[in-house]
């Protein structure tokens, strides 16, 4: 069973609509049983880290996400700031991360190279490329490009999890995975049919 963890942020209605097309039943839930008898686990989530964080503790949420993930090894996969709250901490707020991946969040205009620094957010189709082979990756099309809104960037300490690469003033991370954790900095509910490879090979991860 695919449960679409519901802390209050996110657009779930894309992510399960784009399940169901590819074939997959989803249920979208913020209760702790539903999350307990899950087989898989997708975190999505549009807007603040602290915000998401805050909703995770208010509805009870922490600690059956990590039971899940670190003891059980559910396969989980982050979304936007859904990975962005698998890592240890972010510039955009004070509250600690899960800290499934040795990582944080860093605010683009502050890490620009150039004398004249591109617009925030980052939003747009951009080409990704494969750092290293993952289950997660293992349909992935010729040429693959997703699509990005993001103003924060994932900046990992191991760079062994990261599996795909975007630039956008300066190279980061597109997307991590360690074991059983999968995280991608891009929407793949908006990115067509890389999109649709990429949700259909985690769907069917065993």
């Amino acid at each position: 069973m695919i449960v679409i963890v519901d802390y209050g942020l996110g657009n779930l209605g894309s992510i399960q609509n784009m399940l169901k097309r590819l074939g997959f039943h989803s249920i979208i839930s913020s209760e702790k049983a539903v999350i307990e008898r899950a087989t898989k686990l997708i975190l999505p989530g549009v807007g603040s880290f602290d915000t998401g964080i805050s909703n995770i503790h208010e509805l009870g949420l922490w600690g059956v996400l990590n039971q899940k993930v670190l003891l059980q090894e559910t396969p989980v996969l982050g979304i936007c700031l859904g990975v962005q709250l698998m890592c240890k901490r972010s510039e955009e707020g004070s509250l600690p991360g899960f800290g499934w991946f040795d990582a944080e969040v860093l605010r683009f205009d502050k890490r620009f190279e150039s004398d004249k620094p591109l617009p925030v957010p980052n939003m747009g189709w951009r080409n990704v490329d494969i750092n290293r082979q993952s289950r997660l990756l293992t349909n992935i099309q010729e040429n693959p490009r997703y699509y990005f809104v993001h103003s924060y960037f994932l900046s990992a300490c191991n760079k062994e999890d990261v599996i795909l690469t975007a630039q956008y003033g300066i190279p980061f991370a597109a997307a991590l995975n360690k074991r059983n954790i999968y995280g991608v900095q891009f929407h793949p509910e908006k990115s067509h049919k890389f999109g649709f490879a990429l949700m259909k090979t985690f769907a069917i991860l065993s």
